[in-house]
């Protein structure tokens, strides 16, 4: 530095006081913090809740954001089913245990595509298709199901679903 310079510091600086550097700051006690009183989280929804759903012969559902193309492959049965799920003769609840443990299990072995077999209802009181309609509610409620359609008539028909999965984030 030149002594140009330290005369221009000077000169620009001269006004000003200076700071008493080698003072600590005093020794305080902190405060433990005090939680904020917050209203009861609402219970976590049940996966797999029983909704409302109005389950026509052909099943068929897409997340937005899905390729139309790739919903169209599912649909033909150009996507081949890596495992299948069969819920034949099982009850409801049974079933709704079943189909979660089984997406779970399925995403974490990377699947991209399952089929589940629930029937055409024939066999059940009223001939009505209890578990297709509660796996038509159950599937759209979770968030690894990114779409699902019935399967080919060469692989079950109205009576078995392929279902698309997303694959697991890293």
């Amino acid at each position: 530095m030149t002594q140009e310079d330290r005369e221009l510091f000077q000169q620009a600086t001269a006004d000003t006081t200076p700071i008493d550097a080698n003072l600590a700051e005093p020794f305080r006690a902190k405060r433990r913090p005090v939680p904020l009183e917050q209203p009861p989280e609402p219970e976590p929804e049940e996966q797999f809740a029983d909704t409302s759903v109005q389950t026509h012969d052909e099943l068929a559902f897409q997340r937005p954001g899905i390729q139309n193309r790739l919903f169209l492959d599912l649909r033909r049965g150009k996507l081949i089913p890596e495992e299948t799920l069969d819920l034949h003769g099982y009850r409801v609840e049974e079933a709704r245990q079943l189909l979660r443990a089984f997406i779970t299990h399925a995403q974490l072995r990377g699947y991209r595509c399952v089929r589940i077999i629930h029937g055409k209802g024939k066999g059940s009181a009223g001939h009505q298709p209890v578990l297709k309609q509660k796996v038509n509610q159950w599937l759209p409620q979770s968030e690894e199901v990114l779409a699902y359609c019935s399967a080919p008539r060469r692989d079950g028909g109205t009576g078995a679903t392929y279902v698309l999965l997303a694959r697991l984030k890293a």
